[in-house]
């Protein structure tokens, strides 16, 4: 196990990389990572950005105090929970980011399998049901997820990620944030075209013997789905994704922008409107 010295200062250092990736602000978002002896987290009420060694507290696998100073993290439970359903699990980086939480918000999973690079490392990212912050509910409601995987969403609130040190679940919690944006701006674009199942599966099962992950996504490797939702196991991967997809089909190709409501335009009222907008100009010119 890392000596307690070492990981003190890698958690410092996270908590510092989260605040200035945009991962949280102000007061948000709390850290932890195991000791022999119990769990070292972030204190309730202390900015992530400048965090220092006087800011985190040694608490007892139960939640008790044992060392520092002030109250450890509001979010200890959730954090108690990771230890305990994983012993895998080494760190542990709660944190809110902003497009990932929008995500949530706007009702759309990333429980899907869109990128290679995301599905090799981590799988899908589900969500979590809304539960409130800091309870034992919102610790149990996610138990189930932590068991198989290790980036997750929480409903409105944040995400939590798993690893073997802090600066690993904090990768993770980049990637999820990386992949978010990615989808975003995507979608932005029209819409999304997942990876085909085939490539799915082998990529899932490819990153899980390279790479590793949750026990149970282990046990699945040799199965036939590897341990992928229903979700990456239907889609065709072309231009029009599943229906229940990221992405929903668009099939405007021009939009004439009047006063009123934005109107689609056909292949040959778009000519129309085209040719109409050039003669206009060039009457004025002249």
């Amino acid at each position: 196990m890392i000596p307690e010295r070492r990981l003190r200062e890698e958690l410092i250092r996270v908590s510092h990389l989260c605040y200035q990736r945009n991962l949280l602000v102000a007061l948000d978002g709390n850290l932890s990572a195991l000791l022999p002896d119990g769990v070292l987290c972030t204190r309730a009420g202390c900015h992530k950005g400048f965090v220092t060694d006087d800011d985190l507290i040694v608490v007892d696998r139960q939640g008790k105090k044992l060392r520092g100073s002030g109250q450890p993290t509001s979010e200890i439970l959730m954090h108690l929970a990771c230890y305990a359903e994983r012993p895998d699990v080494k760190a542990v980086v709660h944190a809110h980011p902003p497009i990932s939480i929008a995500f949530t918000i706007a009702g759309v999973s990333m429980a899907r399998c869109v990128l290679p690079e995301v599905v090799l490392t981590l799988g899908t990212v589900p969500t979590v049901d809304y539960a409130t912050t800091g309870t034992q509910t919102l610790a149990d409601r996610i138990r189930p997820y932590i068991r198989d995987h290790d980036a997750i969403l929480m409903d409105r609130h944040g995400a939590v990620c798993l690893g073997d040190s802090p600066f690993d679940a904090f990768c993770k919690l980049e990637t999820m944030e990386h992949t978010a944006l990615i989808t975003k701006l995507a979608r932005d674009m029209g819409s999304v075209k997942e990876l085909p199942s085939e490539e799915a599966i082998k990529l899932r099962k490819l990153g899980l013997r390279r790479y590793g992950g949750p026990p149970s996504a282990l046990e699945k490797v040799e199965q036939a789905g590897a341990d992928l939702p229903a979700a990456c196991l239907s889609c065709s991967g072309c231009a029009n994704p599943h229906p229940t997809g990221v992405g929903p089909q668009v099939n405007l190709k021009m939009a004439r922008v009047t006063s009123g409501p934005v109107q689609a335009l056909g292949d040959r009222q778009m000519e129309d409107a085209i040719v109409g907008e050039v003669l206009r100009v060039l009457g004025r010119a002249s």
